[in-house]
Formats: structure tokens, sequence, C-alpha cells
């Protein structure tokens, strides 16, 4: 067990190192690498007995799950928090020296990428194998914990359901011009782009981006914003995860929702990704840290999921949130989710057109 963990100060920073954000933060930051150690080794405490969560989910989402976790186990758990991209660019720079345990992602790629530069454990089969194939890594050195579609929000007032695009491909066309929302910075986002690149080849998915440029899209910050401009009449079309919409749904009402959603089967705007969780190599043997992955697939981890996000739950015997179609219904057979791992390509192809 590692005893050391990593002060907060400098995180946000990292974005400068060119990754991806999660739901709830944007790239950003322009001080160095350099410099955000520095600052994170000076606000470094002793923790003694925790296992160490890099956390690419906010806090007030994985907080409670994490004492819900301590309070079964007894098992404590030192969170540090941030954006995906943050956090797998923290863990790149502090290598084989990472305080971490475990890395939760908000999406596949940035687990991917963990395990091309050889960070990642391999998983127990106890662990791997509660998760259908297709929602895990194929060399078992991630596991997924939760499953996410990609949908269009659309305005309810404006467009009818069957006005509404049902392929992303669509969305270059010169009539969506200045009506489409989005966060080019976000970790979902970016996965969708580098789920087309793989889908449909990087000269489509160049002209996609190109074409998506061209019509002048609202950008936001996160996905939440993308789909308030949609439910206030600002945008008619955002393009976000599914759960945003039914957690604001929860919130004010169905009926009080202007923005309704569309899903996207079998397309590249449609694919459903995954957060997941990585046991990183200098933790392979700490019982403690694979006990907290088990748990996130466990019943009472996915059930915490499914009532506190909306997300899919990924296990057998776990119901998903009321409402939604089946995961199955959904999913694109031709996409491998190890595949999604390109995150530095996709990245250089939305600068290329000023979307990030």
């Amino acid at each position: 067990m590692r005893r050391m963990i990593v002060g907060i100060a400098g995180l946000s920073v990292l974005a400068a190192a060119g990754c991806s954000t999660a739901e709830s933060e944007t790239t950003s930051g322009t001080e160095s690498t350099d410099s955000a150690t520095a600052a994170a080794t000076a606000d470094a405490t002793v923790s003694d007995n925790a296992v160490v969560l890099y956390s690419g989910r906010d806090e007030e989402l994985v907080g409670p799950l994490v004492e819900q976790f301590t309070a079964e186990t007894g098992i404590e758990v030192e969170v540090r928090y941030g954006s995906t991209g943050e956090i797998a660019a923290l863990l790149t720079e502090e290598g084989d020296a990472t305080p971490a345990d475990v890395f939760l992602s908000q999406d596949a790629g940035a687990l991917g990428a963990l395990t091309s530069q050889g960070m990642s454990a391999t998983l127990p089969d106890a662990i791997t194998s509660t998760v259908p194939a297709g929602f895990t890594s194929t060399d078992d050195t991630w596991v997924g914990v939760t499953g996410r579609a990609r949908v269009i929000a659309y305005d309810s007032d404006v467009l009818d359901a069957d006005a509404v695009p049902t392929s992303v491909d669509e969305l270059t066309d010169p009539m969506w011009d200045g009506k489409i929302a989005f966060p080019p910075g976000n970790a979902s986002f970016q996965s969708f782009i580098t789920a087309l690149r793989v889908l449909e080849g990087e000269e489509a998915a160049d002209a996609w981006v190109e074409g998506i440029a061209a019509n002048n899209p609202q950008f936001t910050e996160k996905n939440s914003a993308a789909l308030e401009l949609v439910n206030t009449g600002a945008a008619e079309l955002a393009l976000i995860n599914h759960y945003y919409w039914y957690r604001a749904a929860a919130e004010v009402g169905e009926e009080n929702m202007r923005a309704q959603l569309a899903f996207l089967p079998g397309d590249a705007g449609g694919i459903v990704n995954v957060t997941g969780a990585a046991l990183l190599q200098t933790a392979a043997d700490d019982a403690d840290a694979v006990a907290l992955i088990e748990y996130l697939v466990s019943e009472a981890g996915q059930q915490y999921f499914v009532d506190a996000t909306y997300e899919y739950p990924l296990v057998e015997g776990v119901d998903a949130p009321e409402g939604l179609p089946a995961l199955d219904e959904l999913v694109n057979p031709n996409l491998d989710l190890s595949d999604l791992e390109s995150l530095d390509a996709t990245q250089e192809l939305l600068a290329a057109y000023g979307l990030i």
C-alpha cells in the first residue's frame, strides 16, 4: 500500500498537456507541468491506511459512493479529483512513482491510453468476467463500470421527432448552421470523434469535423450547458450523453423538459461508451485496491450509479433506469472500445479546425 497522497494544488493546470476533459471540467491552464508538479508536491500529505483513488469523475458523484464502500468494507480511500484528461496527464507525468492505486475514468479512451503506456495491471477474472465482452478491455487491463449512450437532444418546440437527424453525418448540412451545441473539450465528445475515426476512417472524420466547424456550432464547457441551451430555445440540437437529460428531468419533471432525446442506434454519433476503472501496475498486489474496483461492479456499486446518475449498469441482475432503451439495441458491434485510445490524434484533428 502506498503511503502518500499528492495534494490537490496544481491539478487543474495539467490540462495544458493537451488532454480532454471530464463531464464537469474543461480543458484549461497555461502553466507548465513542471510548475504543476512543484505545486502538487509542496502540498503533499501523509495517509497511512488508505487506497489512493485518482478520479476523473467529480466529487459530488464519487464522494458518496466512496463513503458507502468504506462503510461496508472498512477500507479507507483517499481521492484525488480532476477531469479525466487532467488525471491521465498526471498519471503519465508521475509514471511508476505515482501514489495512485486505482484510476476511475470518464471514458474508455483514457483507460486505453494508460494501458498503452504499460501502467495498468491485469485485473482478476472475478472482476472482468462480471461485465459483458464489449464493455471491458480485451486484455483485462480495465473494466467497464457504467454505460452511457451518445444522443441528440432537440428542441421539441421547434422540431418534430421525425425532423431530427438520425445520423451525425446529417449535422454538417448548412440547414443546421448556428443551431448545434456541444462541449468540444469534453472527454465523451472526443471519444465520439475517435469512434468516428475508427468506424468511418480518417478522411471521413476529417470531413465531418471540417463540416461541423463550418456550421458555426455553439461551444459549451459541459454537456449540461449544451442541454440547457436546447431547453431554453437557444439551440435546436445538442450532442450529449443520455443521462444529462434524465438527471435534469428528475429535477424538474419530464413534462417541463422542452428538450427531448433522440437515440442513434448503430451510428458513430450514438456510441455506447463506458466509464471504467484500472488498477495501477504499482498496486497490482494491493488487495484493498482490488476490492475497490470489485465494489464498483458489485450489485451495490452498480445500483448506486443507476440511482445517482441514470447511467446503464453493466452487471447482470441490476436493472437500467426506467425509460431507457435496451443497451443491446444501441451498441455498435463494429466498435471495440479498446480502440478509442488514440485521443492525441483526435485532439489534433479538433485543433486543426479550431474546435479546441
